[in-house]
């Protein structure tokens, strides 16, 4: 029995998410993680590493690959079994990141999908790359603002 009954990714398909970092990312991921390096927040500790200045956390770098998955490729009900990464090059408060993914392996006994990664600086430089292995449930087509997860666009929310 084939485990995909819906929009089966093909090899070599490709997606792509980009965003703009801000010191907030920094305040909300510390808030969600407790990370208070001080890499994040104070400007002469940070400028006296090899970094020379404030990074985001990881966690903030790598979260727009989250977004690709479950939004783009293989798409919405897609979580994460798998994820490796290299983290190549600092991302800082001001950074244009594109997060991307490649479709590597398809399964045909299950909705499983392997991917390749990448998060780029806009200034071309490959922040962070890696793999991943994803599982797609299959969902109603429900929008999420009619489900109640997201505010309504007209809402003003």
């Amino acid at each position: 029995m084939n485990g995909w009954t819906w929009n089966v990714p093909a090899l070599g398909q490709t997606a792509e998410r980009s965003r703009l970092v801000t010191a907030r990312d920094i305040e909300l991921f510390t808030e969600l993680s407790g990370d208070y390096n001080p890499l994040h927040y104070d400007e002469e500790v940070a400028a006296a590493t090899i970094f020379g200045g404030i990074i985001v956390q990881g966690g903030v770098g790598s979260a727009i690959l989250n977004a690709v998955v479950a939004e783009e490729l293989p798409g919405p009900g897609s979580v994460f079994l798998e994820l490796n990464l290299r983290f190549a090059a600092p991302i800082r408060p001001g950074d244009v990141i594109t997060g991307s993914a490649e479709v590597t392996s398809v399964r045909s006994d299950k909705p499983i999908t392997g991917l390749t990664v990448q998060v780029t600086r806009d200034d071309g430089v490959v922040a962070l790359e890696g793999t991943a292995v994803c599982f797609t449930f299959p969902l109603a087509a429900v929008p999420a603002a009619a489900a109640g997860l997201l505010p309504d666009a007209g809402s003003g929310a």
